[in-house]
């Protein structure tokens, strides 16, 4: 009986290899066979082909509101293998198609995601063993993957496996949130602004609470204040909470004199060390110091698959005994490659507060296999390997130094007692001296009230000046203390969708880093104010999705049941960003404005065969018929009376074809382009005309018009039959032949050509006014134009 076992991805199976004794072979006496997938290998195809209904399959593809809402019961919920992932699937269906037993060894996480990726390879792939188990171990060390390997667990149904349950549902309700974006889309699209506004649980949190935080921190109004305080010679300050505060210095009375200070108790007091990492904290303190979150993420991707750090995805934030004890041998090698003083570390029994039992892969800390140095560390994973390591040893390490001691003491001003003071005295600096979690961030607040030498002795009055305190600049650090303070996300997918929305790679970025500050960007600013008070904005939106995964997981609530109501949800939001929609446009100074239709169908003839394609419905404010439609997607040639930009009337020839706008190409209404000189500004070619153009010569002609000016003007023309167009030359070596809308007489020209001025008048202005005056020919400025004279 062979035991076919599906790991994650290619790291996995080696480590699982590494435990086992080798890609197949016999384990506890059982036979085995080892295959990987490569995350995942499956993706939901797109909407608009889960329905089979020609027309619903249009109302999915169509970005416009009248197809919204979607009912999640029109969707079959169709897979397709992920671009790239056909050949590793093929190879998954290989080995593990005769096997008697299929292990799900894929990651454990908290959201089933390992989970879905083995069991939507099981379904899809048609494979049908006689049973089906799960692995379950913390990490990829040989002692975990060999004791997950003889205490697996069986299953009966993969279908109602819980993890995939849980999972399955997560994403059919992420698919179902595509519908929010493309509410924003049309509402920016009705602003007059071409781009997408992405939405999403996380993305929406962020851009919402980034926004917030900004308007809070740009509203700022300092509001001084002013009272009397003491302050003795150690620099303690002592306030009396019921002192009278005054808007100016001058209105503070001056009623108090110096006074002996009494120190009414001193006590020692200990923190312990702060808590274990998640890749979200990791990631912000990583950011301070000029990393990206994505780069963050890969590197750390790689330094677990080599076991230096630990599983990235984790939720927990403390570790299990045995995890600790797994590492506690390592921990004076773990010291030396970080350069920490190992007689630092004399805390080397579990705290409660880092050590539980309850958990699954623990929080983030190093790995098993301890790095020969940093500089080792850096030659492997670069510098941001260096930093990641260095960052999440010390912090680990900090749980093995004793506790940080200062004492507290408390006093008051001897001659006014309500006046108190209180000084924390270092003591033992304990894990202070290992790592401090915010060393380098100024905005990090310190304690007020430390001082090295403590309460002084006598305390003398002054004129303290205050005020209300600003409001915290977002940053990476602030957003992801506000999801965790509210329960969004983990940390691996806080700093995953963080590293999204503010990429610099990405078409429309949602946020923008400034050194450690946060922005919104352009799309983030009209996000932010579309966004309140709609559902997919509500920052309990995750917490509900959680909760949902958890009691479908448990078979307490049904997921069809709970994606219906997405729907509700989705016409609640688009009344209510209509709303803010005329509210951003105020704002941002845009005006409302119809949205232009776009067709789609089957382009028969594009260049590399029939394609899925859209197109606008209107050039040059002709709207295309439903017949010129299917005559563009056929391929074919049409023509049709439309209105140029200044307001001209012209026949447009032409036919679907590619173009390219701003370095981006696009399908639409291409003008045909004539193989010989048809017109130009306004002027018809005769068909002499036309011939001498087309044998080489230069015509020169007064009646041509400016599109954007609606003026006259002169030019020498000549054909470009390469290019296919007219090619201008305004004579830089000659005069022109006419100016300001007066068309010079041969005797003239040749006057300015000699250099002599010629007097004209009724010359006509750009503003249409008239005006006389003497011009010449000659050279200002290193070029050659028309210079006038006014008498």
């Amino acid at each position: 009986m062979t035991v076919g076992i599906l790991t994650e991805k290619p790291s996995a199976a080696r480590h699982f290899a590494a435990a086992l004794g080798g890609d197949s072979g016999t384990y506890n006496g059982e036979p085995y066979v080892i295959a990987h997938a490569r995350g995942h290998l499956y993706e939901f195809v797109d909407p608009h082909r889960m329905v089979s209904d020609a027309d619903l399959a249009e109302k999915y593809r169509k970005w416009d509101l009248v197809n919204l809402p979607w009912n999640p019961a029109d969707l079959s919920w169709q897979l397709e293998t992920i671009k790239g992932a056909g050949a590793v699937a093929s190879e998954v269906k290989q080995k593990l198609a005769r096997c008697d037993e299929l292990v799900v060894a894929t990651d454990v996480d908290p959201t089933g995601e390992g989970g879905m990726i083995a069991v939507n390879a099981f379904l899809e792939l048609g494979l049908k063993p006689k049973t089906w188990s799960r692995m379950y171990f913390t990490d990829e060390a040989p002692a975990s993957l060999q004791k997950a390997f003889t205490s697996r667990q069986s299953m009966a149904l993969l279908v109602d496996f819980d993890e995939y349950k849980k999972a399955r549902y997560r994403s059919q309700f992420d698919l179902l949130s595509m519908q929010f974006t493309r509410i924003a889309t049309n509402m920016a699209h009705a602003s007059g602004q071409n781009t997408v506004l992405r939405q999403g649980r996380l993305k929406s949190a962020m851009t919402l609470l980034v926004g917030d935080q900004l308007k809070a921190y740009n509203d700022y109004v300092k509001k001084p204040f002013f009272q009397n305080r003491f302050r003795d010679e150690n620099e303690v300050m002592y306030t009396n909470p019921q002192e009278p505060r005054f808007d100016k210095k001058e209105q503070v009375s001056q009623q108090y004199g110096p006074s002996p200070v009494t120190v009414d108790s001193t006590e020692t007091k200990k923190t312990a060390p702060p808590r274990l990492l998640d890749l979200a904290t990791l990631s912000s303190m990583l950011v301070g110091q000029g990393v990206k979150a994505k780069l963050t993420l890969e590197t750390y991707q790689k330094m677990y698959e080599a076991q230096v750090v630990s599983y990235p995805r984790t939720e927990d934030k403390t570790i299990t005994p045995e995890q600790f004890d797994e590492l506690a041998p390592h921990l004076d090698q773990i010291a030396s490659v970080v350069g920490v003083d190992t007689a630092l570390l004399t805390h080397r029994q579990p705290r409660k507060s880092h050590v539980k039992a309850a958990g699954a892969h623990g929080a983030n800390r190093p790995g098993p296999k301890v790095p020969a140095s940093l500089d080792d560390v850096e030659q492997r994973f670069g510098a941001t390997g260096r930093l990641i390591y260095q960052t999440l040893a010390k912090n680990y390490l900090a749980m093995v130094a004793e506790d940080y001691v200062y004492e507290q003491q408390k006093g008051h001003v001897e001659k006014y007692p309500d006046f108190a003071g209180l000084a924390n005295v270092p003591k033992k600096p304990g894990w202070k001296a290992v790592f401090d979690p915010d060393a380098g961030d100024e905005t990090a607040d310190g304690d007020e009230n430390e001082s090295a030498r403590g309460l002084g002795t006598n305390a003398d009055p002054f004129v303290f000046e205050g005020a209300n305190k600003r409001p915290e600049h977002p940053s990476m650090k602030w957003l992801m203390k506000q999801l965790e303070k509210r329960d969004v996300g983990t940390g691996a997918t806080r700093t995953s969708t963080y590293s999204d929305v503010t990429s610099t790679k990405a078409k429309y970025p949602l946020l923008v880093e400034k050194g450690r500050k946060l922005l919104l960007a352009e799309a983030g600013q009209m996000s932010w104010l579309l966004l309140p008070g709609t559902r997919i904005g509500d920052l309990s939106l995750t917490e509900q999705v959680y909760a949902d995964m958890r009691a479908i997981a448990d078979g307490t609530a049904d997921a069809d049941e709970c994606l219906a109501r997405v729907a509700d949800w989705v016409c609640t939001d688009i009344e209510q960003m209509r709303t803010n929609a005329a509210s951003m446009r105020q704002q941002l100074g845009l005006s409302e404005q119809t949205v232009v239709g776009r067709c789609e169908g089957v382009w028969q003839a594009a260049p590399s065969g029939p394609k899925q394609v859209a197109f606008k419905k209107v050039f040059s404010q002709h709207e295309f018929t439903d017949e010129e439609v299917g005559k563009l997607l056929a391929g074919e040639t049409i023509s049709f009376e439309a209105t140029s930009k200044a307001g001209k009337n012209y026949t447009a020839i032409g036919k679907l074809g590619v173009g390219e706008f701003n370095g981006r190409k696009f399908v639409g209404f291409q003008l045909e382009v004539p193989d010989r000189p048809t017109s130009w500004c306004g002027h018809h070619f005769t068909d002499d005309e036309k011939g001498k153009l087309e044998a080489g010569q230069s015509l020169e002609f007064d009646d041509f018009v400016s599109a954007r000016t609606g003026n006259t003007f002169g030019a020498r023309v000549s054909w470009d039959a390469s290019a296919k167009k007219i090619v201008p030359d305004f004579g830089v070596d000659e005069p022109p032949r006419s100016w300001c809308q007066h068309s010079f007489t041969d005797e003239e020209k040749k006057k300015l050509t000699d250099g002599e001025s010629v007097f004209v008048t009724g010359f006509t202005s750009k503003k249409g006014k008239n005006f006389d005056a003497s011009v010449t020919w000659k050279e200002e400025q290193g070029k050659k134009k028309i210079v006038p004279a006014f008498a």
